[in-house]
């Protein structure tokens, strides 16, 4: 039996996390990290210790049962429940279910996969890191992330009794500027005119309204608002699924001048769609990323990291021009 005493730090909380470890008379260990309702890392020692005794007394008075006795699942067997009775339940987007489909299929299966999920300690999860050596650190935090969700979901479904483990995340660097400067963003305007009409509309949606890739090819013209100079989000494509905008809600933007008159100059009848082929048929995640980079090269920018700067690019110009 051991009682660990630690600053809480999972929380702005102040106060101190009592981390208490019981092996029961039948072998089975429990685990339990709690935030101590006291005040000093003296009283909670001394609230953990009781509690210990507390755990080991329930275990010795209470007859075993069929909840207590039942098998835990592995991994792999709670994952289809997890994505099932959790990620789609909870109504999360096409793309968040997907990504996380993905992270117990490439990543936390092969590692953990056959691992009881009572029986993940923290050293597995120390292990799991060094196993992803080679991704960057948001990429393992993401993926640590999922673990933990998983991890907490089992313990307030009572498929196991406590968190078995610490999930630690990596302490990722503050990445580089993500913006383009005011001079590159017109170099990029003039290189995605070159590039065609398509591209010119992406990059100003972008970087003027702030749209995100989904939300430039769900946009249609009935969002757009020529004499008010506003657009409205209201949708968002992921893999031809459209759902709403990320944060569950739509939003308005004012138009700058030069969105405005692209906007008007680049009106069609192709498709009810903003953004489409010349053909008029719908385009893709694909299509603008290639956009990007044709704009980047026509630029003679460095190569950048997708499109989703052209949005850190809007906020980082508002912020600069003093928007709150």
């Amino acid at each position: 039996m051991t009682v660990k005493v630690r600053p809480y730090t999972r929380s702005k909380r102040e106060g101190w996390e009592v981390d208490i470890c019981v092996t029961m008379p039948g072998g089975r260990e429990v685990r339990e990290r709690r935030r101590a309702p006291v005040s000093t890392k003296q009283q909670a020692q001394r609230w953990g210790e009781a509690r210990e005794r507390e755990l080991l007394l329930e275990a010795l008075t209470k007859p075993e049962t069929e909840a207590t006795t039942k098998e835990v699942p592995t991994l792999s067997e709670f994952a289809p429940r997890f994505i099932e009775g959790y990620a789609e339940a909870n109504r999360q987007k096409p793309s968040g279910i997907d990504a996380k489909k993905r992270v117990l299929r490439l990543y936390l299966e092969p590692a953990l996969g056959s691992r009881r999920l009572d029986a993940i300690k923290s050293e597995d999860v120390q292990r799991l890191k060094a196993r992803l050596g080679r991704l960057s650190a948001k990429t393992v935090n993401n993926i640590l992330c999922v673990l933990g969700k998983m991890l907490r979901v089992a313990v307030e479904w009572e498929v196991i009794p406590a968190m078995p483990c610490r999930v630690a995340l990596l302490k990722a660097p503050k990445p580089d500027k993500g913006f383009l400067e005011f001079d590159e963003l017109d170099r990029l305007v003039e290189g995605a005119r070159k590039v065609g009409w398509g591209a010119h509309l992406m990059v100003l949606l972008g970087a003027e309204a702030g749209l995100r890739r989904g939300e430039m090819i769900s946009l249609r013209w009935g969002d757009v608002d020529l004499v008010r100079a506003q657009v409205h989000i209201r949708r968002a494509d992921w893999n031809g699924i459209e759902s709403t905008p990320k944060g569950g809600r739509g939003r308005i933007v004012d138009l700058t001048q030069r969105l405005a008159a692209a906007l008007k100059a680049h009106r069609h009848l192709r498709s009810d769609r903003v953004l489409c082929e010349d053909d008029g048929s719908p385009i893709t995640g694909r299509t603008v990323a290639r956009w990007m980079r044709q704009a980047t090269r026509r630029a003679g920018l460095a190569v950048l990291e997708g499109p989703h700067i052209l949005r850190h690019t809007f906020c980082s110009h508002l912020a600069m021009r003093g928007a709150p």
